[in-house]
């Protein structure tokens, strides 16, 4: 069953920026203005329209709210910006050692070592990168 996108019959897409300010606004549970303001700091980055206005996907929301309950826990807007770049540093990181795993996998399955023993596998965690 495939997802149904605000714009038709499109699969959903997390990354798409379909939602204008108010509806963002409303979504996320902030004023208009609060999203405004996390723009110009660059807490969350929206795409743009035609005419310049803010266009919102369903990922810039969810950053909304962890932003919104980061303040809640009493950290600042400098603290939430350098929390999101770490988050985003440890996730391109966690995806370039899985890509090193299934090269290192492969490279051993055609070439086995005979001094070192395989290590067992683990579960390879990928996350998508926020930009």
């Amino acid at each position: 069953m495939s997802d149904v996108s605000p714009l038709g019959n499109q699969e959903h897409d997390d990354e798409a920026a379909v939602y204008v300010i108010s509806i963002a606004a409303e979504l996320s549970g902030l004023h208009p203005q609060t999203l405004r303001h996390y723009d110009r700091l660059g807490l969350v980055s929206p795409g743009r329209a035609s005419g310049r206005g803010r266009r919102y996907s369903l990922r810039d929301i969810a950053t909304l709210r962890n932003v919104q309950r980061l303040v809640s826990e009493g950290i600042n807007h400098a603290g939430i910006k350098r929390i999101i770049e770490l988050e985003s540093a440890v996730a391109n990181i966690a995806l370039e050692v899985a890509k090193l795993r299934i090269e290192m996998d492969a490279l051993l399955e055609k070439n086995p070592p005979k001094s070192l023993s395989r290590r067992k596998s683990a579960p390879i965690v990928i996350y998508k990168q926020e930009g």
